[in-house]
C-alpha cells in the first residue's frame, strides 16, 4: 500500500502543486482544506485521472478537534509517512500600528499553533519509539522570516519566524525516533496569497529586486517540499531551505 502524504492547506498554490507531486511520487496525498471545496476536489479528481490516489479532507489546523479528525481521515488512507505543514494565512498589508489582537491571534493561530498540532499527531504515528516506521515532515515558513516583511506583514514575518524555530527545536527532539523535520523558506513566488494580501502584482513589483529577476512558482516550491521528504534528504533534518531566487 502506498505511503500516504498529508498535504495541509493543499487546495491551491504550493499545497496544490506538493500534493500533485507527491501523488506522481508515489503517495497516497492527503489533501487538507478548509474553504476551498472546489479546488479541493478538482485536485483529487485530477490526481486519480493520472493514476494516483487521493482524498481532501476539510479541517481548520487552528482547531484540535479539526487536526485530529483529519489525521483519523488519513489512518484510513493507510500508514503515514509524510506530513506537509503548508496551511498559512496573511492579512491586508499594513503596519504594526493597523493591527488589532484579533488579527494577531488568527495569525499565529493557524501559521504556528496549526503546525505544531499537526506535527504532534504526525510525531505520534511516525516515532519509531511510539511503534511508527519514521517519517518526514516539512514546514512552509518564509523569506518574511529573515527580512521582517517591515511596512507589509511583521505579524506573518514574525509567525514564519517561530515556525523556523520549531522546526529546529522538533528536529533535535524527535531525530532519534527517525522522524526527519525540516522547512522550505519560499519567497516571491506567484501565487493567489498576495492578493489576499491587498496586492495581486506584489510579485513584479519586487521582480527587479531578486536576483535571479523574477518570482518563483509554485512547482519550484514544491520539488524542495519533496526532496526534504525523500530518502535522497536521508541526512537532512533540522535544516531550512531558501527557495526565494537568492534574496
Amino acid at each position: 500500500m502506498a505511503p500516504v502524504l498529508i498535504v495541509t492547506g493543499g487546495s491551491r498554490g504550493i499545497g496544490a502543486a506538493t500534493a500533485r507531486l507527491g501523488a506522481e511520487r508515489g503517495y497516497a496525498v492527503c489533501v487538507n482544506y478548509l474553504t476551498a471545496a472546489r479546488e479541493a476536489d478538482a485536485l483529487v479528481a485530477g490526481i486519480a485521472r493520472a493514476g494516483g490516489r487521493a482524498m481532501a479532507v476539510r479541517a481548520d489546523v487552528s482547531v484540535e478537534a479539526d487536526v485530529l479528525a483529519l489525521f483519523d481521515a488519513a489512518d484510513r488512507m493507510g500508514r503515514l509517512a509524510g506530513l506537509v505543514n503548508n496551511a498559512g494565512v496573511l492579512e491586508r498589508q499594513g503596519t504594526l500600528l493597523d493591527m488589532d489582537a484579533a488579527r494577531l491571534s488568527r495569525i499565529m493561530a493557524t501559521n504556528v499553533v496549526g503546525p505544531m498540532l499537526c506535527a504532534r499527531e504526525a510525531v505520534r504515528r511516525m516515532s519509531t519509539r511510539l511503534g511508527g516506521h519514521g517519517g518526514a515532515i516539512v514546514n512552509v515558513s518564509s523569506v518574511a522570516a529573515r527580512t521582517g516583511s517591515p511596512g507589509e506583514y511583521v505579524d506573518y514575518a514574525a509567525s514564519k519566524g517561530a515556525l523556523d524555530t520549531f522546526t529546529r527545536g522538533l528536529a533535535a527532539e524527535v531525530a532519534r525516533d527517525a522522524v526527519r523535520v525540516n522547512a522550505v523558506r519560499p519567497g516571491f513566488i506567484h501565487t493567489g496569497i498576495h492578493a489576499r494580501g491587498g496586492e495581486p502584482g506584489r510579485i513584479d513589483r519586487l521582480a527587479p529586486s531578486i536576483p535571479l529577476g523574477r518570482g518563483g512558482t509554485p512547482e519550484e516550491v514544491a520539488r524542495a517540499i519533496l526532496w526534504l521528504l525523500s530518502p535522497e534528504a536521508s541526512y537532512s533534518t533540522g535544516a531550512i531551505v531558501d527557495v526565494a531566487g537568492g534574496r
